[in-house]
């Protein structure tokens, strides 16, 4: 199984990610799982970023897959929705696509770290992700995803917004 985070924070997130989730469906070898859309402040961005609508898709990878192949995939995936080379760090975008894991494997190379490094500190990350996958212990997390949320400080707002 891979988890893929999906968010958006510029045009009709809620619909884009809805979109998105569709055209991922299509890289998947059994049924996507979708977890609700939620909205969240956005973390580490440019003042008066807007807020973001994020949520989480695991996915079974097709024979022969491997974490890079689906990186290229997802990388297409966003610019085909309109998203452009970074100008400034973290800067509002249409779509952006996190491959969260990629089953156990661990890696970490210049384009790519497994599991990704923030995302067990990360509620919007966690949320959308726990909801699909509570169970989900990546190599190198210290406990499943649901109880990572759950031990989490305040502070970082996420909300559920609806069903995706």
């Amino acid at each position: 199984m891979a988890i893929v985070a999906l968010g958006s924070n510029c045009g009709d997130s809620p619909a884009l990610i809805r979109a998105a989730m569709d055209q991922l469906e299509a890289l998947s070898a059994a049924p996507l799982r979708r977890s609700s859309l939620w909205r969240s402040a956005p973390v580490d961005c440019p003042p008066g970023s807007p807020w973001f609508v994020n949520a989480a898709v695991a996915l079974a990878p097709r024979p022969g897959e491997t974490p890079e192949s689906l990186l290229d995939k997802l990388q297409a995936l966003e610019r085909a929705f309109g998203r452009r080379p970074k100008q400034v760090l973290n800067e509002p975008r249409p779509l952006d696509l996190d491959l969260i894991a990629f089953g156990t494997e661990r890696l970490a190379t210049p384009r790519l770290t497994l599991p990704h490094l923030r995302a067990a500190t990360r509620r919007f990350v966690l949320a959308p992700v726990a909801e699909i996958a509570p169970d989900l212990r990546p190599p190198g997390w210290p406990a499943p995803a649901a109880v990572l949320l759950g031990q989490l400080p305040p502070g970082e707002v996420v909300e559920r917004l609806g069903p995706a």
